[in-house]
């Protein structure tokens, strides 16, 4: 009589284990994003339209409902901003939803690539992010930030056409003294778009970058 052991019989069948797997860390895996592929409502549909009008590259993400209570809905992925003269690259840029992306197109291009040709001599050629889409609270609270949705761009710097770059960071208190008003102006011009704006001015948390928040409805909270 020929004895077949299991041993025999998973070496002649792949995918076979002889043994359940075992492991000595049995915490839950996180539960995976939903990704909702419902059609889009006529208002989003209607910012898209207005959102390519502009001339921004962009194209659409799929909803997506996070396990922690973050959330991508009717968002964007933009891929370069229209100047008055040629095209803005932007990096390190996530997830932005349509009605923010709208106000951020057109603050870069009247309110930043203007800017930069009046007071620094030269037009803009990218703007650096410190992203968008997180999923956190504000800092020292338990409440969401609006990073957390979508709604909020972290801006770090600039680069212009001739080479120079211009960051938050180093220019808000350093800097030359025109790179110094080309950042408060465009601070000030974040603020006729946006419904929130945080510069250094408001907090050490700050100290580096632009926080650029939702879209303006009556009157914004700029510092």
């Amino acid at each position: 009589m020929v004895r077949i052991t299991l041993g025999l019989i998973c070496a002649l069948l792949a995918g076979c284990s002889a043994l359940p797997e075992q492991r000595s860390d049995r915490r839950t895996a996180p539960a995976p994003a939903r990704t909702v592929a419902a059609p889009r409502s006529p208002e989003a549909g209607q910012c898209l339209a207005r959102l390519g009008r502009t001339g921004a590259q962009y194209s659409a993400v799929p909803d997506q409902y996070l396990d922690r209570g973050c959330a991508i809905v009717g968002t964007v992925q933009l891929a370069s901003l229209p100047s008055d003269q040629s095209t803005l690259a932007v990096s390190n840029l996530g997830p932005v939803t349509c009605e923010v992306s709208q106000a951020f197109t057109g603050w870069a291009r009247y309110g930043v690539d203007r800017a930069a040709r009046q007071i620094l001599g030269s037009p803009l050629r990218s703007i650096e992010t410190m992203g968008s889409y997180s999923c956190r609270n504000v800092a020292g609270s338990g409440r969401r930030s609006a990073h957390a949705t979508g709604e909020a761009i972290d801006i770090g710097g600039f680069v212009l056409a001739d080479g120079r770059r211009v960051t938050v960071k180093d220019a808000w208190h350093g800097g030359s003294e025109r790179e110094r008003e080309f950042l408060r102006v465009v601070r000030q011009s974040a603020c006729k778009r946006f419904d929130t704006v945080l510069s250094p001015d408001y907090n050490s948390a700050h100290h580096d970058h632009l926080h650029l928040e939702g879209v303006i409805a009556a009157k914004s909270y700029c510092r």
